[in-house]
C-alpha cells in the first residue's frame, strides 16, 4: 500500500520502495524517512512510498528472502531505500535461502553494477577516529565498487563433503565489458571531484586483476584530465590507514571494495556513518553500509546517519536533485557540529543521543537550512 504525501507546489513526485529489513534496519530507516519527508516538504516535492519486506522479515512472512511483490515494487519505483538484511535465526539455511541472498538478488535484478561508498572525515568527528587527527583530517574518499561480478557471482561455485575432508570453491570471474562500465563511471565521478582515480587490484597473482588493470588503463586514455594510479589491494589497505586523505576515487572489484569500504568506515570514525548507492541500472538502491546488527536492535543506540546520508545520495543519483542532497549533508554536519552523537561516536558512554533523537535533530536542521545552489557532487 502506497503512502502519498504531497502539496500544491510539488515539483517532483518521488516514487520510492522502502525496505526496512532486519535488525536495526527498521530503526535507521525510520529516521531516514523522517529526514526524507522533511526535505521533500522543504523543497515542495511529493512522496509516493511503498513499504515492502526483504531478508529475514520476508522469510518469516512469505518463506523467501526476496518475495515477488517486493521485487515488483522495486522495479516499479524510481529508487529503493533499504535498511539492512541479516538474521542469525537463519544462519543454518542454505546460502540461497538466507536473508543476505535477497540483497545479491536485488542488486542483480536492478542491474546495479556500481556501488558508490563515500567516506568523509567530518571536522567535528576527527576525535572519533582511531587514527591521529593529523592523519585522518581532510579525508574525503569515494570508493567505486564493481557490484555484479567477481567471487560473489562467479560460476562455478559449490561445496562437497569430499572423500577425506569437506571442500568448497568459488570462482572469481570478470569480462572486459563489466570492468569498462564501472571504470567509466569512476572516471566521470572523479572529474566532478579532484580528478584522481586509484585502481585497486592484485595483478601480480590474479588473472582477473591483470585484465582489470589492462582494461582500466585503456579507459584512462579517454580521460587525460584525470590522474590514474594502480595499487595492489594489500598496499591500498595499508595506505588507507596511513594516508587516507591522499585518496580521491578508489575503483576496485567486488570483494576488494567490500573490505576496503568497511576499513574506510573505521578510518572516519564509525561504519554507522557510511552511506551507499548501488546504481547503473534503471532503479538505484540506497542503503547504509552497516549490517543488521541484531545484537543492538531495539535498543535505540544504532547510528542512523548512514541511512540518512543514503537518502542524500538518492536525491543526487536517482532524482538528480543536488540542492536537496546538499541540504541533508549540511544538516548532518550541523547536527554533529552541535555535539549530537550516537553511542558509537563517543568515548563517554553517558553522553550520547538515541537513534530517534539524532534523526529528529537532522530533520529539524533540514527545515532550518535555507536551500542553496551549487551542491558538491559526491
Amino acid at each position: 500500500m502506497a503512502i502519498v504525501i504531497s502539496n500544491e507546489i510539488s515539483a517532483v513526485l518521488l516514487k520510492i520502495a522502502v525496505l526496512p529489513g532486519d535488525g536495526v534496519g527498521p530503526e535507521v530507516t525510520a529516521e531516514a524517512m523522517r529526514v526524507l519527508e522533511a526535505a521533500a516538504l522543504a523543497f515542495g516535492h511529493g512522496l509516493d512510498l511503498s513499504f515492502k519486506e526483504i531478508g529475514g522479515s520476508a522469510i518469516k512472512r512469505f518463506g523467501v528472502p526476496l518475495p515477488d511483490e517486493t521485487l515488483e515494487a522495486c522495479l516499479a519505483s524510481s529508487a529503493v531505500l533499504m535498511g539492512a538484511v541479516g538474521d542469525p535465526a537463519f544462519d543454518a539455511f542454505p546460502l540461497e535461502a538466507r536473508p543476505e541472498s535477497a540483497l545479491l538478488g536485488l542488486r542483480r535484478e536492478l542491474g546495479a553494477f556500481a556501488n558508490l561508498r563515500p567516506a568523509v572525515a567530518f571536522q567535528s568527528l576527527l576525535g572519533s577516529s582511531p587514527l591521529r587527527r593529523s592523519i585522518v583530517e581532510g579525508t574525503d574518499v569515494l570508493i567505486v565498487r564493481e557490484l555484479l561480478g567477481g567471487l560473489y557471482f562467479g560460476e562455478p561455485r559449490g561445496a562437497s563433503s569430499g572423500e577425506c575432508s569437506p571442500e568448497a570453491f568459488n570462482t572469481m570471474r570478470y569480462n572486459a565489458g563489466e570492468i569498462e562500465r564501472v571504470a567509466v563511471m569512476a572516471f566521470e565521478l572523479a572529474r566532478a571531484r579532484r580528478s584522481k582515480v586509484t585502481s585497486v587490484d592484485k595483478a601480480n597473482v590474479l588473472e582477473c586483476s591483470r585484465l582489470w588493470r589492462q582494461t582500466v588503463s585503456r579507459i584512462a586514455e579517454d580521460y587525460p584530465d584525470v590522474e590514474i594510479e594502480h595499487q595492489y589491494v594489500d598496499s591500498c589497505a595499508m595506505a588507507l590507514v596511513s594516508r587516507p586523505s591522499s585518496f580521491d576515487v578508489i575503483l576496485t572489484e567486488n570483494m576488494f571494495g567490500d573490505i576496503l569500504s568497511d576499513e574506510a568506515g573505521a578510518v572516519v570514525g564509525s561504519l554507522g556513518l557510511l552511506a551507499s548507492a548501488s546504481i547503473g541500472g534503471a532503479v538505484g538502491l540506497f542503503e547504509p553500509v552497516h549490517g543488521s546488527a541484531p545484537d543492538i536492535a531495539g535498543r535505540g543506540i544504532a547510528n542512523p546517519l548512514g541511512a540518512i546520508l543514503s537518502v542524500a545520495m538518492m536525491f543526487r543519483h536517482s532524482f538528480h536533485l543536488d540542492n536537496e542532497a546538499a541540504s541533508i549533508e549540511r544538516a548532518v554536519e550541523k547536527t554533529l557540529a552541535e555535539g549530537f552523537r550516537t553511542r558509537d561516536l563517543v568515548e563517554d558512554q553517558s553522553d550520547w543521543r538515541t537513534t530517534f533523537e539524532m534523526g529528529t535533530r537532522v530533520a529539524e536542521c533540514v527545515r532550518e537550512i535555507k536551500p542553496q545552489k551549487g551542491a558538491r557532487a559526491t
